[in-house]
Order: C-alpha cells, then structure tokens, then sequence
C-alpha cells in the first residue's frame, strides 16, 4: 500500500505504508465503543468482559504458580498439564476422545487460535464460508490469508440458517467454513438438524471447519451445546476453540486452546509459533486448575447469567425495547424502532453512550453491508447494580 506525503520539493512523495488489507480496516467496534463510554462515563454494555475478577481460587492458583513454579518458556504447544485438562474436558462434557499429545494446542487467546487456524489452514485463492453477522476479527483473518470470503446472512428477528443460501456458498473450492456457536453476537445456537445440514455440505465438497465455541458453557434454558466435532465423519474435519476467559470470567487472562486431528494441528501449529509462540505459565497452570472443577460451577455460571440476561432484558421490555431470543453468551440484541428513535443503530448507540450515559454496539457492526441497521447489543454478563444502573439511566432519558 503506498501513501501520498507533501515534498518540498518535486510535488508529493510516494511513500510505503502499512498491508492493504489490515489497513482498510477501521478499530474494532469495541475499542471505538469503549473509549466513548470512558469519555461520557458510561455504563458499559458494549464490550464484552464480566464485571468482578473471576473465580478467586483459579486466580490463586495463577498467583501461587508465579510464585512457586518455572516462570521460563513453556512449550510452544503448551503446558501439559493444561492440554491433558483440555482433553480431559472434552470426554467429560461431549464423550470426544482426544489424544492431548498430537491434538491438542495452547494458544494467548480464541482470536490467537483463530488466527493460527486461517493462517495454517487457508492457501491463497481457497473459498471460505463465513455466516453473519460476523464477529470482527473473521473476515480480515481470512482475506490476510488469501482467502476468498462467501457470505451467508443470518437476520433478525429470528436469525433462521438460510439452507440454499448456505448450500450456494459451498464449491469445489471451498477450504473451510468458519462456525460459530453459541453465535457472538446474535447468542443463536446451532441444533443438530442445522449442523447435520452444515456437516453433510462438508463431506460432499471434502472441506474443514473450524468452531469458535468459546461460549460453549454460557447456555442457557437447558439447551445442550452440540460440537460440529462430534457428528459422525466430522472428527478428522473439525478443529474445535475454546476460551478460558469466558468459562472463568477472566478475559484479560487470553489462554485459549485448540483441540483438532493431528494432521489439522501440525500446520495450525506451524503458524502459532509465528504468532505468540507460548502463553504465560501461571496462567496455564490456574486454567487446567479450574478445568477440573466440578460440574456445578459450570452449571451455576450459566445459572447466574440467564439470571442476568433475564433481568436486562425484562428492563429493556418495559423500556419499549424489542428483545430478540438470547440462548447464550454474554449478548441481547434489541430492536429499538418501537421507542422512536430516528436514526440507524451507529446513532441510536452513540447517543445513548453521549446522552443517557449507557454504550452498547449496533448490530450492523457486524455484517459487511445491507438493511440490519435497526438493532443495538447489549452486553449482560455484569453486576446486578452495573445493569440496574444502565435501566435508570435509560429509564430516565427516554422517559424524560
């Protein structure tokens, strides 16, 4: 990419700049909401991250660990104990054997480990399929890889998979689809019948996917989490995320773990070394502490979050919000045409972060173009008093 810069002499000067790809990209939706908020002290509803410092004894055992343990380089893999917790895991909650050795990977976060799949994964001019509304980070992964994005669109209000839609985007050239679910930032859960579709256009154009399923213990009303991984003929197709920062509530800490068939993992791995190469000890060793939890905390996460999400949006209810159906993650998307508001949802957003003194994102965040432009999210995973807050203040500009 070149720049055009003022010269004193000769006219303007061609110089270098930054990739093509990456720069056209503006910052992240969440930075952008974010740093509203701290100027307008805004109760922040917009980015995801809970309230509170995670459980306290997985952080005493970070803290523990850098005390007493071996704070040099761990392998590039990650540490053992870490990656036999995550295989462990995986027979626990989805009767999946996994052979921790050769198929399973440590990574400084889900987006690390997303990154490392794409760039391991992806030859330059490969198809592949992404479902929005996307989170951020997919498509410029994608496209620094050389892939080719083909879109399908998921819709409010009820954000039902497309089937032929779906079926068109798949090609002989198709190298992966990227699945996410629990879905940031719809909170839709794909059933088995839509992952039996989605596994069936897999076999018949011998693609992969990769599965974003950090939010696989944030669901809620009973509903089950199904891994892509565990359909019959997808175990040697799928390479599956996890997040630790969402199953302990501690986002700042980035581990993040990928568990694939080792001929998936050897090329993942090779780009991974190239990215962070290793993430921080303590916090490993506290992760694979808190992975042996019982299934209780597990349980009482989701619990205590349904609590919240139920609680904002009854608040938002009676605001006059629409509230879209929430089957888990941290997010509600809300339609907020019934209460008047004149504008599109990058407006209704910033004036409510400007003038009532709550940030949450617009919905068209996250799709490359189109007519979803109505819907605002708003992020639920905090305390009480924090969600009690943000509904007086929005009680209070819009009831004014």
């Amino acid at each position: 990419m070149w720049i055009f810069s003022k010269s004193g002499v000769g006219g303007p000067k061609r110089v270098k700049s930054g990739n093509a790809i990456l720069s056209s990209y503006g910052t992240t939706i969440f930075e952008v909401m974010s740093r509203l908020a701290q100027e307008h002290d805004a109760v922040n509803l917009g980015q995801g991250f809970p309230d509170g410092n995670g459980p306290p004894d997985v952080v005493a055992a970070a803290t523990d660990y850098l005390e007493h343990g071996l704070n040099q380089y761990p392998s590039m893999m990650g540490m053992p104990v870490l990656r036999e917790a995550v295989a462990h895991n995986n027979k626990r909650f989805y009767g999946l054997d996994v052979e921790w050795r050769t198929e399973v990977m440590v990574t400084s976060g889900a987006t690390e480990a997303l990154a490392a799949c794409l760039f391991g994964l992806i030859e330059p001019g490969d198809e592949v399929v992404l479902i929005e509304p996307l989170y951020d980070s997919y498509l410029p992964i994608v496209q620094r890889a050389g892939g080719v994005a083909k879109l399908v669109r998921l819709e409010p209000p009820d954000w039902a998979l497309p089937v032929q839609a779906l079926a068109d985007a798949f090609s002989d050239r198709t190298k992966l689809i990227l699945l996410n679910t629990p879905m940031n930032p719809c909170a839709k859960i794909f059933r088995r019948d839509e992952l039996e579709i989605i596994a069936g256009l897999l076999q018949k154009h011998d693609a992969l996917a990769v599965c974003d399923e950090v939010y696989e213990h944030l669901i809620f009303d009973g509903l089950p989490h199904v891994p892509l991984m565990t359909l019959p003929a997808m175990r040697d197709r799928c390479v599956r995320i996890g997040s630790a920062g969402k199953t302990f509530s501690l986002t700042g800490w980035k581990v993040g773990y990928i568990t694939a068939p080792s001929h998936l993992l050897t090329p993942i791995a090779r780009a991974h070394q190239f990215l962070t190469f290793t993430t921080p000890p303590n916090l490993q060793a506290a992760v694979a502490y808190g992975l042996a939890k019982d299934d209780s905390y597990f349980n009482n996460l989701a619990g205590d979050l349904q609590y919240l999400r139920d609680y904002l949006g009854d608040g938002l209810r009676d605001l006059g919000f629409e509230v879209l159906p929430c089957d888990g993650t941290y997010f509600i998307t809300t339609d907020f045409r019934p209460l008047g508001f004149n504008g599109d949802d990058v407006e209704f957003c910033r004036h409510i972060t400007t003038e009532a003194g709550v940030a949450a994102v617009p919905v068209s965040a996250f799709y490359q173009s189109g007519e979803v432009k109505y819907f605002a999210r708003f992020c639920f995973c905090k305390e009480e008093a924090s969600l009690s807050k943000a509904l007086d203040r929005l009680r209070a500009h819009f009831r004014s």
